[in-house]
């Protein structure tokens, strides 16, 4: 008989959890280098919160959520919660172009709400609601893969019926199609894609072309300006392509051999040091010359110095996800599930990608692109082509026991 298993945050976990949304993934990529001045962060009190209580055992294999009363057809209405600078906005900023043509399109009136500042702390606000079985008061939520396959996991999200997402079906590209915590879609679809590749100061590189692993542990005239990231799965997760191994099929000891190559470039002062989203600045400047970083913030910076490049490596790059979910006992979920059909519609998926520019989802969208920015249309960080989507990696996710063993294993290497 399958046990439960009880599914808490270890001192690891919650250590990596500081660390992106002070500084990490979690603090910035959701908003504009250009315009955000900042987001909210769990304080250190919540955290422990979330670690003391624990959080109720997951479901057995196969359990679903409890599926609620549908209250759509009468009441015209969703509840939408997603992060800061994550939706197009008008000149004025006091108006979402795509959300006021859905509810033209459909009469719903969409309440949206910019809530979530970070994962964890969007998910101690919520859990507890969750957990008694009771509506939280949202209808469509955005959060990362990691957390979307925690709620999946905990049967906390409803599963989407296809017959309401006939775009969504068949627009969804091929790289996001089959994460390995919601093979097929059932429960999730994504919002956008987050990219990890290769930047360089082309000035700070006295014009060398920057496009491997390998170059920035090994190249002497980077030594000491070379910078990787405090997330885990992204600097883990490219060393591991460069070793010639699969983000989605290792071993512990395939995992302990990449920390092991990065432990090497810390001995010999290649790296400079392990950054949150600090290393923007210091790219910027040429203080580091070349290292990992996210595409988003790759676009943002290139606006703004032509110096800055990005490179994929050969063996691939890292991709992950920020992903739309219905919660368990939702009173709206057929007028959701409208909703992100409408997002999935290559005019809509175009008029948000032009405004967050991090990667689209949606296939085809690339015409509607062009009409609105055709820079941006042309930007395979935004749109990608086939040989850059050939090339996207998922880490795969990790057991409660892997993950608080590999963080421990990686905090010792960045010294955290």
């Amino acid at each position: 008989m399958e046990q439960f298993e009880p599914d808490r945050l270890s001192a690891a976990q919650l250590a990596a959890i500081r660390r992106s949304i002070t500084g990490g993934r979690g603090a910035l990529t959701r908003r504009s280098l250009l315009r955000a001045s900042g987001v909210g962060a769990l304080t250190l009190g919540g955290l422990a919160s979330l670690s003391a209580c624990g959080i109720p055992p997951a479901k057995r294999a196969g359990d679903t959520a409890v599926a609620s009363e549908d209250h759509s057809e009468q009441e015209k209405e969703i509840n939408f919660s997603n992060w800061t600078e994550y939706m197009d906005t008008s000149d004025d900023e006091k108006s979402h172009p795509t959300l006021e043509e859905f509810t033209k399109r459909t009469g719903i009136q969409v309440k949206y709400t910019e809530d979530i500042n970070d994962n964890v702390e969007f998910f101690g606000k919520v859990r507890p609601q969750l957990a008694a079985g009771q509506d939280t008061g949202r209808d469509l939520i955005v959060v990362t893969d990691w957390l979307a396959a925690r709620i999946i996991r905990l049967g906390w999200a409803q599963k989407l019926d296809p017959s309401h997402l006939p775009h969504a079906y068949a627009n969804l590209i091929p790289q996001f199609r089959n994460p390995d915590w919601d093979p097929g879609r059932s429960y999730s679809y994504p919002w956008t894609g987050i990219d990890t590749v290769i930047a360089y100061n082309a000035k700070a590189t006295e014009g060398k072309k920057v496009d491997s692993v390998t170059q920035l542990l090994d190249d002497p005239s980077l030594k000491g300006r070379v910078g990787f990231l405090t997330e885990m799965r992204d600097s883990v997760g490219m060393t591991l392509l460069d070793q010639g191994k699969d983000p989605a099929n290792f071993t512990t000891a395939d995992f302990d051999a990449a920390v092991g190559r990065l432990q090497k470039g810390v001995d010999t002062q290649q790296i400079r040091r392990f950054t949150g989203n600090d290393y923007t600045a210091d790219l910027d400047k040429g203080d580091i010359a070349a290292c990992l970083a996210w595409a988003g913030d790759v676009i943002q910076l290139q606006a703004g110095n032509p110096d800055i490049k990005y490179a994929i490596p050969a063996p691939g790059y890292i991709t992950s996800s920020d992903n739309l979910l219905v919660p368990a006992h939702a009173r709206h979920k057929a007028n959701a599930e409208k909703l992100i059909d409408f997002y999935y519609e290559p005019p809509n998926a175009a008029q948000l990608a032009a405004f967050i520019s991090y990667v689209c989802p949606v296939e085809g969208v690339k015409e509607d692109l062009a009409k609105i920015d055709p820079a941006l249309a042309d930007n395979p960080l935004i749109i990608p082509d086939k040989a850059m989507a050939a090339k996207a990696h998922a880490f795969r996710s990790l057991s409660s026991e892997e993950e608080t063993a590999y963080e421990e294993k990686f905090a010792k290497l960045i010294g955290a």
